[in-house]
């Protein structure tokens, strides 16, 4: 299992809030995820990609076998497993230094990718669709992304409603905080959840109000990277996301981020 090596000193950097944003680069091992999906699906091309994230400054490779794209229909365990547990395995063995970031709302994949030698797990849910989590992460005193959802994958985007998406988002947050200390859990990421159940409205006002989730002096992380929404929230008329990514990028930076969650690691470090 990856705890058995010493990461001790790459996890304190992203939780020491005096260090620069770190970059996590996505690895989508799925077939239908909506912008790299079926791109990485042999051993050869998650290999190719995870080496060039890596020498393009990354610190983090993040995982995932299950498309989290709006209505997309979930994998069954046997599915995520089979596809996620065999690239771990293989990233570890090729890069037994690197932090590695399993992408699940599964709590018995998430146990599976740890002992395949993941180090985090980044939960889209925040806990919501596996009650089982909280306890998992618990167990192996590992660092957890908390992210805010308002339904799932499947119904996400079918009419989000907030009152006040700020301050619900910072309930959210304070609320799981809660139950994660109670099990003893301190390494916490926090993540807004962009494109989760909101809209570019939603999203915008999350952008524009990232400073006032640093009050829980927890790493905030930010995954917009290639969202449909970004193109929007700026008014550019381009299929191309890629400009408007490291734009709002910059913008979550400049507004307290200190993970960047990116296709594009070169960019994001521009």
């Amino acid at each position: 299992m990856a705890q058995d090596t010493d990461f001790s000193q790459k996890i304190e950097r992203i939780f020491d809030q005096r260090s620069i944003p770190l970059v996590m680069g996505i690895l989508n091992v799925t077939p239908d995820s909506f912008f790299d999906g079926g791109k990485y699906l042999q051993e050869q091309d998650w290999l190719a990609q995870t080496g060039k994230m890596i020498e393009e400054g990354a610190e983090i490779i993040d995982i995932g076998a299950c498309s989290t794209r709006p209505g997309s229909p979930q994998p069954t365990l046997e599915e995520e497993s089979e596809r996620l547990i065999k690239v771990i395995k293989s990233v570890r063995k090729a890069h037994p230094e690197m932090l590695i970031s399993v992408d699940t709302y599964r709590a018995s994949i998430a146990e599976q990718a740890l002992n395949a030698g993941a180090n985090i797990i980044n939960d889209i849910s925040g806990g919501t669709l596996d009650s089982k989590m909280f306890e998992t992460v618990a167990k192996f005193k590992v660092p957890y992304v908390l992210m805010h959802i308002q339904g799932n994958p499947e119904t996400m985007q079918q009419n989000p409603v907030y009152m006040d998406v700020v301050k619900e988002v910072h309930h959210f947050f304070e609320e799981n905080l809660k139950k994660l200390n109670e099990l003893g859990v301190k390494l916490v990421i926090l993540d807004p959840g962009f494109g989760f159940g909101k809209t570019v409205e939603h999203n915008t006002e999350l952008l524009n109000n990232l400073d006032q989730f640093q009050s829980f002096k927890l790493p905030i992380l930010v995954g917009i990277s290639r969202k449909s929404f970004v193109n929007k929230i700026l008014n550019i008329n381009s299929i191309d996301t890629s400009n408007a990514t490291n734009i709002l990028n910059k913008k979550a930076v400049e507004n307290g981020a200190k993970i960047l969650r990116v296709h594009d690691v070169k960019e994001a470090l521009k």
